[in-house]
């Protein structure tokens, strides 16, 4: 019977990541009015659409798959990627990335926003969440921007009352410190204004870090994120300086604490989550709270390495994040499941601690599952959104292609993404931008970063130690 569709992709490895995850060799994909309406045998399909779509991806030297969704994104960092290498992260932040941020002015904040799209865009991200817009961002400005890019987000707005971090009081920029009052009642208005654009813009709490936050608006954002339905991300155990904290202070792990307050749960992603111990890891996989994972960025600031393995065996939906410009120096979560699938076997000492098919669920349904959204993305299969990438494998680093799924781990990068669709609508092709601006985005940040380095005092020279003519 002859069908329509509007794209049909006539692949050559299709990773479904459905509840069986099938991997279809010469495999197809029909998409119509933005769904997934047929995936199968491109010998099967082909008489139903090839002749019969608005348009055919050939893909038979490719790998389709779902989109990636990246669980931890610094929008505001893009521009400042390079400002803070070989720092620890509290003076990491003193030094460097809050007195930037603090900077910010709308403007600068937005060209930094568009210019992480834009990255992740062309690696295979077609969803992510943002980790906590403040005021001064001008954060409707990027929100409506994600909206125009064609991307798909959860965008969590900070709130907090107190300018600590950790045992350090009075540490936070002056120039992010924000009331709880105006912070929190902020959240709700973004809510209110753009929760479920489009069914493609989500708005969350973004609560800082433990130190910067009372135990009352704790408490408050947490009745209020189960009320309206929506989410909460939070950094937490990221440092050895944050279990201190709440031990001293409370006489509660991290976990404990977080759990204490209301903060796990279906709709709670915690990230990095590195020092933590068996109890507090049977506690997130009980309580079905989602646990980010950064490996490059807790590499970078000598963080240390959570115990993911453990985490996975017990049941705790991990999920994949890249972190910010500073402590990663790129958004590609292409380049993030390489180092998730090294890290917790140098951990370990195990080659057996995970398996690159793990490491794949992380950056996929797992990743829509921490967004709640996994009935709408995160796998191929009928009736589901068509979030879908295409990754070129006729390359001679993934090449003979044997096992995909071990390619894709430990072998591709975001580089080799030729073509990205969400919510079935083409948003790259043959590795171009078609719905924003590359040239120009590239154009305004290297302008806007110049502007902040110099109002913020800091040298945007190269920190090196060789000499630059």
């Amino acid at each position: 019977m002859v069908k329509m569709a509007d794209i049909y992709i006539r692949g050559g490895w299709v990773l479904t990541l459905d509840s069986n995850r099938r991997i279809i060799k010469k495999g197809a994909v029909a998409i119509s009015d933005g769904l997934i309406i047929d995936v199968g045998k491109r010998e099967e399909l082909d008489p139903s659409y090839k002749s019969f779509s608005d348009i055919v991806i050939e893909a038979e030297r490719d790998i389709v798959m779902p989109g990636l969704v990246n669980t931890h994104v610094h929008l505001a960092q893009g521009l400042i990627r390079h400002c803070a290498d070989y720092l620890p992260l509290i003076k990491w932040l003193k030094n460097r990335v809050w007195p930037l941020q603090g900077n910010y002015k709308p403007e600068e904040a937005l060209a930094s926003a568009k210019l992480v799209v834009a990255e992740m865009l062309k690696t295979g991200t077609t969803a992510f969440l943002e980790t906590g817009l403040v005021g001064r961002y001008g954060p409707d400005n990027i929100i409506e921007f994600l909206h125009e890019s064609g991307i798909r987000a959860a965008v969590a707005r900070h709130v907090m009352d107190l300018k600590g971090y950790a045992l350090e009081e009075n540490v936070l920029h002056e120039g992010l410190v924000e009331p709880g009052d105006t912070s929190f009642k902020d959240t709700l208005r973004l809510y209110h204004k753009y929760n479920g654009l489009s069914n493609r813009i989500w708005i969350w709490f973004g609560p800082r870090t433990p130190g910067a936050v009372s135990l009352e608006l704790y408490r408050k954002i947490s009745e209020t994120a189960r009320e309206l339905n929506t989410g909460i991300t939070m950094h937490l155990a990221e440092v050895r300086e944050d279990v201190e904290y709440t031990m001293k202070s409370f006489g509660k792990k991290p976990v404990e604490f977080a759990h204490w307050l209301g903060l796990t749960g279906r709709n709670v992603v915690l990230v990095h989550v590195v020092w933590v111990d068996d109890e507090e890891i049977m506690l997130l996989s009980k309580t079905g709270t989602t646990v980010s994972h950064n490996p490059s960025s807790n590499m970078k600031l000598a963080s240390g390495a959570a115990r993911i393995s453990d985490m996975l065996k017990a049941g705790v939906n991990v999920a994949l994040g890249t972190d910010g410009g500073p402590s990663n120096n790129t958004y590609d979560l292409m380049r993030e499941m390489k180092h998730a699938a090294l890290l917790q076997p140098v951990r370990t000492l195990n080659a057996e601690a995970i398996r690159a098919e793990q490491v794949v669920e992380m950056a996929t349904i797992n990743g829509a599952r921490a967004l709640m959204i996994d009935h709408l993305v995160g796998s191929i299969e009928k009736g589901k959104r068509a979030d879908i990438i295409i990754l070129d494998y006729w390359v001679p680093h993934i090449h003979p292609l044997v096992n995909p799924i071990s390619h894709l781990a430990y072998a591709a990068s975001g580089n080799d993404v030729k073509h990205s669709i969400i919510d079935g609508k083409l948003v790259v092709y043959d590795r171009k931008l078609l719905t924003i601006d590359e040239e120009k985005i590239i154009e305004e940040a290297e302008k806007a970063a110049w502007e902040v380095y110099n109002r913020a005092g800091i040298c945007k020279e190269p920190d090196t130690v060789w000499p630059i003519l």
